[in-house]
């Protein structure tokens, strides 16, 4: 029997399967070094040392609380301060909110006063505050965005409060305008992207249960609850504008591997963000210009002083 007859090499035996798509994994964010909300911490806490030392209480009264254990800076008689702090005198003097000093040139005080507490307590509870909110937000989002959300919502709050007070009656300290402006901004970060949550209705409630509480703080006596509302306004608002995240499926093209044929390629943000954010950011510029002009044009009558804190 014969062999059989070789098989010619140009006969194909198949066609090579296609290559094999290259593999890419986008890598997992990491979060900012939260560096500071610490460092404004540390600020309030000076600040109110440095505004402690200046009131020097024992100078002026013999009923100073804890002299015998802080000496200068004891605090004032409950009487006058119930939350642990200084005189409303040292307070205007160190640049408290005073709508008529406002109005006669002063507008730093706007700003000035986010610095300033009333007392130890009040120092407190805005402080721990500050941690529980701005930590997170700051290794979210970073630095540049927080530090402007915390201080533009801040000067909000102050207009609020400023305007309204057509009596001009109210010496105003605190931060928690700024602290407020950090709810409405988590508020509005939820809102602007939500298509990235998971448990979405439970994340809004639980946002609009913590908010609710936070503001009915602001019905007690002697707290400035417009400063408060301002700071929310000012902080949801410029919430809308700083803190959008890409859409979910988004991937950023300096991660895809060159060749790579991406189907259904998303745009970093849907067309709702957009219009969120230009119509938040006109809103807020409008709102701000239209404060601080009827600030310029208004006048106030000649009262006695009341402290609010807020």
């Amino acid at each position: 029997m014969g062999k059989r007859p070789p098989i010619p090499p140009d006969i194909e035996r198949g066609s090579p399967p296609p290559p094999a798509r290259p593999q890419f994994r986008p890598p997992i964010p990491v979060p900012w070094f939260a560096w500071l909300v610490p460092v404004i911490l540390t600020a309030n806490i000076i600040t109110f040392a440095t505004t402690m030392y200046l009131n020097d209480c024992p100078a002026r009264s013999d009923e100073c609380l804890l002299f015998d254990i802080l000496g200068r800076l004891s605090f004032q008689p409950i009487k006058e301060n119930m939350l642990l702090g200084p005189s409303i005198p040292t307070l205007r003097k160190l640049g408290a909110l005073e709508r008529k000093l406002v109005e006669e040139g002063e507008k730093w005080r706007l700003v000035s006063c986010i610095w300033l507490h009333g007392g130890l307590l009040h120092l407190m509870a805005n402080m721990i505050s500050l941690l529980c909110i701005g930590m997170r937000l700051e290794q979210e989002f970073g630095f540049l965005r927080i530090g402007a959300l915390y201080v533009i919502s801040g000067l909000g709050g102050s207009l609020m409060s400023c305007l309204t007070d057509s009596r001009g009656e109210r010496v105003s300290v605190g931060a928690s305008g700024a602290l407020f402006g950090l709810l409405g901004a988590m508020l509005s970060e939820l809102i602007t992207n939500w298509t990235i949550y998971e448990n979405k209705c439970t994340a809004l409630m639980t946002l609009i249960l913590i908010i609710a509480l936070n503001l009915s703080v602001g019905f007690l006596p002697r707290v400035d609850n417009s400063a408060h509302f301002g700071g929310f306004l000012a902080g949801f608002f410029l919430g809308f504008v700083l803190l959008l995240r890409p859409q979910y499926g988004y991937v950023n093209p300096k991660y895809i591997p060159a060749g790579y044929d991406m189907k259904h390629k998303k745009p970093k943000h849907k067309c709702y963000q957009h219009v969120l954010k230009f119509t938040s950011l006109a809103i807020l510029l409008a709102g701000f210009i239209a404060a601080y002009a009827k600030l310029l044009r208004e006048h106030t009558v000649e009262t006695v002083p009341l402290r609010e804190f807020n």
